[in-house]
């Protein structure tokens, strides 16, 4: 697979997970009850796929695992705990762990372009959400900043495994996810509306979209894998738009043009130097 194909993937899993900001906030249920059922189902598409796991239980496959539970659970709290605008805009500082994470444990050598294409996006994310940022929720404003962190060291194991199949990473985190979250997912149920967001929630804004990206991760520096998904949050409210007739205003857009266009140039950028 040539980079500007993995790009391309990359793009098709941040619109899968943007997502999950509307479909999370429209169930009514325990948030550990909703991480463990979305997971659960995602397990599901993950296990269809691969058919016959491989499973090496090595440190970066299980380390991956345990990272990938810890995001999912984490940002699912974040998101019932603090606005949306706060979970997200303090999880993308997950950029900045992994460009540190990177040269140490994988040998990818941080360019300044990318540690400005970093600083130029989440200052667009910022500006995205000015209007909309609180300084309450303290609690799940920290569950925000952790789930940065995890994603970060998932990013980084998904990557050490580039020469396998980072994709068991996934189903193993989904599963345990799930067993984190068993105790909470039989003491009530959803509404059936609450239920097909889950089902909805789990084979494409979960299952798919990660089956995508530990595919593109293949063959994209790590950093890369994690600046093109920062589109993610600006698409938000597309489907908010869609759904709800909420316009977003004139900082938002500035945000939103800001993120898009850096991560364009960036990548153009990349993908010319490197001849793919």
């Amino acid at each position: 697979m040539t980079r500007g194909k993995a790009v391309l993937l990359l793009v098709v899993a941040a619109v899968l997970w943007s997502t999950g900001g509307l479909f999370i906030k429209s169930v009514e249920w325990d948030p550990f009850a909703i991480a463990g059922t979305r997971s659960g189902i995602a397990a599901l598409v993950v296990l269809a796929y691969l058919r016959r796991p491989r499973l090496r239980w090595s440190l970066p496959q299980l380390l991956g695992a345990a990272a990938y539970a810890a995001t999912v659970i984490l940002f699912v709290l974040a998101n019932k705990m603090t606005t949306a605008a706060n979970a997200i805009v303090l999880q993308y500082a997950c950029p900045v762990y992994v460009a540190l994470m990177s040269a140490a444990f994988l040998g990818e050598r941080v360019s300044a372009r990318a540690w400005i294409t970093v600083a130029v996006t989440l200052g667009g994310i910022v500006l995205f959400f000015l209007d909309r940022l609180s300084p309450g929720g303290f609690t799940g404003n920290v569950l925000a900043v952790i789930s940065g962190i995890t994603l970060a060291v998932l990013v980084i194991c998904l990557r050490m495994q580039k020469e396998g199949s980072p994709t068991e990473s996934i189903l193993l985190g989904n599963l345990l996810t799930v067993v984190v979250c068993a105790p909470f997912m039989f003491r009530s149920a959803p509404s059936p509306k609450g239920m097909a967001a889950l089902v909805f929630l789990g084979v494409f804004q979960l299952g798919l979209s990660y089956l995508i990206y530990s595919r593109a991760i293949r063959h994209v520096p790590a950093l890369q894998a994690i600046i093109v998904p920062i589109i993610e949050p600006v698409l938000n409210p597309v489907w908010v738009f869609m759904f709800m007739g909420e316009s977003p205003g004139p900082w938002a857009i500035a945000g939103a043009a800001i993120v898009i266009a850096a991560v364009a140039v960036y990548s153009a950028l990349e993908s010319s130097r490197k001849g793919l």
